[in-house]
């Protein structure tokens, strides 16, 4: 096992072209905007195999044992998730929290999400935020094949100085944050402190753990396999790549090599539902992640991912998320 690499001072900027590029510095008053490439954030095939891992008996108690062990959050985050790897977790690090109540503050630390991420390839990688605070990534794969990181940190290494406290309340004001200025300061002085080489030993410890994931995530892809036809497994491949063009059902099946009827009946006998249904719930939970990017407007996101009408996609979403995309947006604002 590698050493671990750990960076001392802010991680660069994102310069992967089409993901996540430095933010452009917007005039007085402006947001700094990160601009996302809609193609590069598509949904990943990898992404149910990740959501099967997450339900696991096996991640689910190790999850539980490290919280425990620890008191720092651990997430398993898809290969092209676009959201906050810890938000919504009960132990994401309160100061951390609070990163996810501006566009400006959010893009920044989705950016550092990726080059943390990006860094993770023989072994953990783990790098320092704008804010002084550290955060940890673990590539999780299949053979070769990345399919997501485990994620953790939201630590300190030493006990933060009054004036690295300062420098943090006055980068998150740069930022448009309106602050408890007290409960801020407890809440950055809260942030757990681990020594650099015991944090070490337990990011290793963490790499065995995403070893044992990749072998439980080649077991379900094989047994998955096995359990679906081809032709059906050819269709869900060729609508995840394409959800975002008027795609008929004619064109999956003739991509999957069937007849139309036999093709809708043996899909909904799989899947548990419609081909309809189905692509409107790949563009649905696509629409999602994207929402979570509040510099993109709703009606601009609809279309995006593949939806001919802002009323179609309104009905669909609420069909399908029980709210509407307003509605799931301002959930997201107010957490």
């Amino acid at each position: 096992m590698n050493a671990m690499p750990v960076q001392l001072e802010s991680a660069p900027a994102a310069t992967r072209p089409g993901v996540l590029n430095p933010p452009s510095t917007g005039g007085p008053g402006q947001p700094n905007l990160v601009p996302v490439d809609f193609q590069s954030t598509g949904a990943s095939p990898n992404h149910p195999l990740v959501e099967a891992l997450v339900a696991s008996a096996l991640f689910r108690d190790y999850q539980r044992a490290f919280r425990d062990a620890t008191g720092l959050p651990l997430t398993l985050r898809p290969l092209a998730g676009w959201q906050l790897a810890h938000q919504g977790e009960r132990r994401q690090n309160p100061f951390c929290a609070l990163m996810s109540h501006t566009n400006r503050s959010c893009s920044a630390c989705l950016q550092m999400q990726q080059v943390i991420c990006d860094a993770a390839t023989d072994a953990p990688a783990t790098r320092k935020c704008a804010v002084g605070i550290y955060e940890t990534a673990v590539r999780v794969q299949i053979g070769q094949e990345t399919i997501g990181w485990l994620q953790t940190g939201q630590v300190f290494f030493q006990p933060p100085t009054p004036r690295q406290t300062l420098n943090a309340l006055k980068q998150l004001d740069t930022w448009g944050i309106q602050l408890d200025l007290p409960a801020a300061v407890r809440s950055y002085a809260a942030t757990p402190v681990v020594p650099q080489k015991e944090y070490e030993a337990k990011m290793r410890l963490l790499q065995f753990f995403a070893d044992q994931l990749g072998a439980l995530a080649n077991q379900i892809v094989v047994r998955q396999q096995n359990a679906e036809p081809v032709q059906i497994t050819r269709a869900r491949q060729f609508i995840e790549a394409n959800f975002k063009e008027d795609i008929s059902l004619a064109a999956v099946a003739r991509h999957a090599g069937m007849s139309s009827f036999y093709f809708c009946k043996t899909f909904k006998k799989v899947t548990g539902l419609n081909y309809t249904k189905y692509l409107n719930r790949v563009r649905v939970e696509q629409a999602k992640q994207l929402l979570l990017n509040f510099n993109y407007r709703i009606s601009e996101i609809a279309y995006e991912v593949g939806f001919q009408s802002l009323t179609h996609f309104n009905r669909a979403f609420r069909i399908i998320a029980g709210q509407s995309p307003t509605e799931y947006r301002g959930r997201l604002a107010a957490s």
